[in-house]
């Protein structure tokens, strides 16, 4: 009897699992993302609402850290530096904490973002930036609490948070017009080994022009001067698709060796066998 009740029970235990009922969140989950210049901005916040409750200065207190959503602490994430009042924030991933008061509220970028809610312990060395912004007073209410991005221009957005009766907005700038520049100068310079690289690698992989492929190869070859074992190795690939077996095992005895000085097994294993393979023919 206990062997069948031991059995039944792995069987409607997947069952019981798979019949879990769905509901809404209370406080829904949503994501914010836009590129403003050439910068990704992101944000994962979840959306509480008033539902008739009021907010500030009674849900959330005045003065007091708060995460800036429900659940889990808000994150920001910006994909190069950012200029906040001045004050440059790291690209990276960031908690958004805020203290809202009556007439401007602290916007604070948090380094640890494992957080659920505010952390158990603040510390204040991963403060990363900290900035006020005015509070504006709303004339229509805010339902559900809304994180965005506005005022967009090539240089800079604003960090847009509304809620009941207020809202603030914290202007961010960009480094578009660095970006471009330096994009504008790596072209005019020329194609880098490793973009002949790419190309020859392309080339190669998808059984293009061999002779091309031999071509961009050698160039990329050419403007490296460390001649790293994965070109010679790629090399050796292509001069080998050509017939020139010889060549190949040459080159791919250099990068053999590289291979083996930088403990790279994988490569070493590669070449040794495609060497041996080679010799055979």
């Amino acid at each position: 009897m206990k062997k069948i009740l031991i059995a039944f029970a792995f069987i409607v235990a997947p069952l019981i699992a798979e019949a879990q009922l769905k509901t809404p969140q209370a406080s829904p989950k949503s994501t914010v993302f836009q590129t403003v210049g050439l910068t990704d901005v992101e944000i994962v916040y979840c959306r509480p609402a008033a539902r008739g409750r009021a907010v500030f200065g009674n849900l959330v207190p005045f003065g007091k850290i708060w995460r800036t959503g429900a659940n889990e602490n808000t994150i920001i994430s910006f994909s190069e530096d950012v200029v906040i009042d001045g004050k440059t924030l790291p690209k990276g991933k960031y908690a958004l904490y805020t203290v809202p008061k009556i007439e401007s509220w602290e916007v604070i970028f948090y380094s640890t973002i494992n957080n659920w809610g505010n952390p158990e312990v603040w510390n204040e060395a991963n403060v990363v930036l900290r900035t006020t912004v005015k509070e504006e007073a709303l004339s229509k209410p805010v339902e559900s609490f809304t994180i965005g991005i506005g005022n967009l221009t090539l240089d800079s957005a604003t960090l847009d948070m509304a809620w009941e009766n207020s809202s603030v907005s914290m202007k961010f700038i960009v480094p578009t017009q660095k970006e471009v520049l330096a994009n504008i100068e790596k072209v005019l310079a020329g194609p880098t080994s490793a973009d002949y690289f790419s190309a020859a690698q392309y080339i190669y992989q998808s059984n293009g022009d061999n002779a091309k492929a031999l071509n961009y190869m050698d160039k990329a070859m050419e403007l490296s001067t460390e001649k790293p074992y994965w070109y010679t190795r790629q090399k050796s690939l292509i001069q080998a698709r050509a017939g020139d077996k010889k060549g190949a095992i040459e080159t791919a005895t250099l990068s053999l060796a590289a291979a083996e000085a930088a403990k790279n097994q994988d490569y070493v294993k590669m070449n040794r066998e495609s060497i041996s393979d080679w010799s055979k023919k």
